[in-house]
């Protein structure tokens, strides 16, 4: 068997891989996979302040296209690549909004965010992730984790803009390692995540008194 094999990899040097049964001798890179918004938005603080409960419906949340999914996104300049060798279990969006929720649950003071249907008194919070990056400010520098989301918190009665903003975070990974880069990335996303929970609160409270 092993003869064989042997015999097998020297037809694919000899033909440059043209053999269909080359592929099965490829072995692929390691990939390890991580995972971001374990690290607390609230920090075990909760909700402080008192205030009538507003009912909220959040729509999924938006990521550019080069953000979305496994692969951790790194721009030096006008120049983007994927990091090599690293992804997250799951797409970036999902494992935002996962966090996003969470930190609603533990922080939010007047926001209650609707589980089922839309309530008729609901207001509706759009989230627009407009970058999610790894930032180099030269290649092999260390890089900054950068999030920024832009906010609409909507009447769904009669379309009209309760309130808008533009969130922006940024965390240096302090060293240029993938371990350092994705606890970057979970910092932002906590902070971010509270500044969103925050931001709902209090225009949706806003809301409720106009």
């Amino acid at each position: 068997m092993i003869r064989n094999r042997l015999t097998v990899a020297a037809a694919c040097l000899l033909l440059g891989g043209a053999l269909s049964g080359c592929a099965l001798l490829a072995t692929p890179d390691p990939v390890q996979l991580y995972r971001f918004g374990g690290a607390s938005a609230f920090a075990g603080t909760g909700a402080t302040s008192a205030c009538p409960d507003v009912n909220v419906s959040m729509r999924r949340v938006d990521f550019p296209e080069a953000a979305r999914g496994d692969r951790l996104l790194a721009v030096t300049g006008a120049e983007a690549a994927y990091i090599k060798g690293a992804r997250w279990v799951s797409p970036a969006e999902t494992l935002f909004e996962e966090a996003l929720r969470n930190a609603f649950l533990d922080g939010a003071a007047c926001t209650v965010l609707s589980a089922g249907p839309m309530a008729r008194d609901a207001l509706t919070l759009s989230v627009d992730v407009r970058r999610f990056e790894a930032a180099y400010a030269a290649p092999g520098a260390v890089p900054d984790a950068n999030i920024v989301v832009l906010l609409r918190l909507v009447r769904p009665g009669d379309r009209s803009i309760v309130a808008e903003d533009r969130i922006s975070v940024s965390e240096s990974a302090g060293e240029n390692r993938q371990s350092a880069i994705v606890a970057a990335f979970d910092r932002a996303t906590a902070e971010a995540s509270r500044q969103i929970v925050l931001w709902t609160d209090q225009q949706a409270s806003q809301a409720t008194q106009n």
